[in-house]
């Protein structure tokens, strides 16, 4: 079974984060009793399960950018507004 990265993980919700975790182990059971064809389906479950906090860390990785190109934005302003005091 494949976990999802840490940063995915913490982006679940309580209920997200539960169902997660008991699909992991049915996974990891299945994968232990060498049903690996069931496994498979347990997994592609998993990744749709995490679609959705993949698109809230996506999300708060546009607001970063957002917030990022705006301090830029303030920075070359203020730096322009210095410029034209030394003349």
């Amino acid at each position: 079974m494949r976990h999802c990265s840490v940063q995915v993980r913490g982006l679940l919700t309580r209920d997200e984060l539960d169902r997660y975790n008991a699909l992991m182990d049915v996974g990891h059971y299945l994968e232990s009793q060498k049903q690996y064809e069931l496994a498979q389906t347990v997994q592609k479950e998993i990744d749709r399960l995490i679609l959705p906090a993949i698109e809230r860390l996506k999300e708060k990785s546009r607001e970063r950018d957002r917030r990022d190109e705006a301090f830029l934005r303030e920075i070359e302003r203020l730096r322009a507004g210095e410029d034209e005091d030394d003349e």
